[in-house]
């Protein structure tokens, strides 16, 4: 199977069933899966006769925002054997430039937005021929050197197929070439086949405890070149023919979950907790909700809430990071299903899931089918570096063998993260093999450990856990660096902000309180306070390898 037959499979089946809605100049719009194979193939047969694009042999990169345009371009692409190389659109120009020009991309299909920086860098990037642009093109036709400037819609063949129809992919083709973020270095591009993600897809829908289907849509927020929100939101759909809606922007979420009526939302537990917090803002915030709490009447105050998230509602899939307790309890208290899913991008991305019924919070679940996982080098407490062999993990990473090799143990992929096991299955993430503090006794010290204690105080907005060494003695001490929550402070100071002296202050002695609370050798000698937020990936971890050494003395 191929994400192509899967589209024709849809198209097929569900022809005049919605594929997508989405907003464009202020309207909705929405289009059937007969049309989204339709439009596929005539962008294919534009790219490939176009460009002389050859099937196993070309790149092709995606640097565009979340759109039908992003999965018809795709699926055009990776339909016909070439590989896409997704980016985030907000990368900067060195950034995009590095990846480019290390994917060896021949094609990049982009905005109007970013066309002045693609054509400032054309002449650099010795693989390129075309700059595809979405939105119309401002400089149709025009050539930076040997590189053409194309429109989408102008590049597009209807009626004819050919060059689409003689060029398959294998299922063990690549499909994507999903460049890593770079928190431990240059990013490396790890090389995703239709089978990688389709197996992925499969053994986490036969793990999940809900049941999904052609009826379910899903919420489309988190973007798409990352492969939690590709794979968990456009692969399911293509899997199971489930209708995708794509919210208008980040700052209409709320009134687009009301008016799209979802099944279920891929959220990255920031975004859950945001929504958990306009929920319970808005029952604080009504008399009634307040009055029927206290005489009990609960469930009429869950159901309103629910009306709010649309009134279908029966899912939330998160990625990336550990969501809060009340927030799990918040959502399970008005019968929305939580569940918390562990990956990498690597691994396609999604390894384990947690399940709904269980009450193992804290845990990122057990193997989705078909999956394998072991804890290599385990320590005295059965903690070691977890490890993933399957049909989901990548081919390796592109043009580069030594990466690739240190990736692997044998057959198994390591993931770099250190996790324990229990005799049931359930896998508790211990930290970051390589964020790993180790003190002068030989402690081993996980910064996440030491983060999630001192996350809880309120003053605290933003926190690393970094080891730092003194006077060049050997052995590393616990620090951290803060940024603290401008917000609580105004609020409990009568709506003003005390000075940064002031509030650092209170940061200091408050984030060595609460660490007090672990273990002596886990506690925090030295605190930073900083003025502005740490640097955070696209899907929010903090850039560890931005703030390695800033603490040594």
């Amino acid at each position: 199977m191929t994400l192509r037959k899967l589209l024709e499979d849809k198209a097929a089946r569900y022809s005049g069933r919605a594929a997508f809605t989405w907003n464009a100049d202020k309207a909705w719009h929405t289009r059937t899966w007969r049309e989204v194979l339709a439009r596929v193939r005539d962008y294919a047969e534009g790219y490939g006769t176009r460009f002389s694009l050859e099937s196993g042999k070309d790149n092709a990169a995606i640097i565009l925002g979340n759109s039908p345009d992003w999965i018809e371009t795709y699926l055009a692409l990776a339909g016909s054997g070439v590989a896409v190389v997704p980016l985030d659109p907000k990368l900067h120009e060195e950034e995009v430039q590095y990846i480019l020009d290390n994917a060896e991309v021949t094609v990049v299909t982009t905005d109007k937005a970013h066309l002045r920086m693609m054509m400032s860098l054309a002449p650099s990037l010795s693989h390129l021929r075309a700059i595809v642009v979405t939105d119309g093109v401002i400089f149709e036709g025009q050539k930076i050197g040997g590189v053409q400037v194309v429109g989408l819609e102008k590049l597009r063949i209807s009626g004819g197929g050919a060059w689409y129809d003689a060029h398959e992919p294998a299922a063990d083709d690549v499909a994507s070439i999903i460049y890593t973020s770079g928190t431990t270095g240059k990013p490396k591009g790890a090389m995703l086949t239709h089978r990688n993600f389709i197996s992925d897809v499969e053994g986490a829908i036969q793990t999940f405890d809900i049941n999904v289907d052609e009826n379910d849509a899903l919420l489309v927020v988190l973007p798409l070149f990352h492969a939690f929100s590709f794979t968990a939101n456009f692969v399911v759909s293509l899997f199971i023919g489930a209708e995708l809606k794509f919210v208008e922007s980040l700052r209409t979420v709320g009134r687009d979950i009301k008016l799209l009526r979802p099944t279920g939302i891929m959220a990255v537990p920031l975004l859950a907790e945001k929504l958990h917090e306009k929920l319970e803002d808005g029952i604080k915030a009504s008399a009634l909700a307040s009055a029927l709490l206290k005489i009990g009447l609960r469930g009429l105050v869950w159901h309103t809430v629910r009306l709010k998230l649309g009134g279908r509602l029966r899912f939330i899939i998160t990625g990336g990071a550990p969501c809060p307790r009340h927030v799990l309890e918040g959502f399970k208290r008005i019968h929305v299903k939580f569940i918390e899913g562990y990956g990498l991008t690597e691994c396609a991305p999604v390894v384990s899931v947690t399940d709904y019924n269980s009450n193992r919070i804290g845990t990122i679940g057990r193997p989705c089918k078909g999956m394998e996982v072991r804890i290599a080098d385990k320590n005295e407490s059965g903690v070691g570096e977890l490890q993933v062999r399957g049909p989901n993990v990548m081919k390796g990473y592109f043009h580069n063998e030594k990466a690739t090799k240190e990736a692997f143990d044998g057959e198994w992929f390591a993931t770099g993260d250190l996790a324990s096991m229990d005799e049931e299955g359930y896998i508790t993430i211990r930290g970051r093999k390589k964020a790993l503090i180790v003190n002068r006794e030989g402690k081993n010290i996980y910064p996440e450990e030491v983060e999630n204690a001192v996350s809880k105080d309120p003053c605290v907005q933003d926190i690393i856990v970094i080891g730092y060494t003194q006077g060049g003695v050997p052995g590393e001490r616990v620090g951290a660096i803060v940024y603290p929550n401008e917000d609580w402070f105004a609020a409990e100071n009568n709506g003003e902000k005390p000075s940064w002296d002031e509030m650092e202050k209170v940061v200091v002695k408050r984030v060595q309180e609460k660490s007090a609370t672990l273990a002596d050798y886990k506690r925090i000698r030295k605190v930073s306070v900083w003025h502005e937020p740490l640097q955070r990936t696209s899907v929010g971890k903090v850039r560890r390898v931005v703030y390695k050494g800033k603490l040594d003395e």
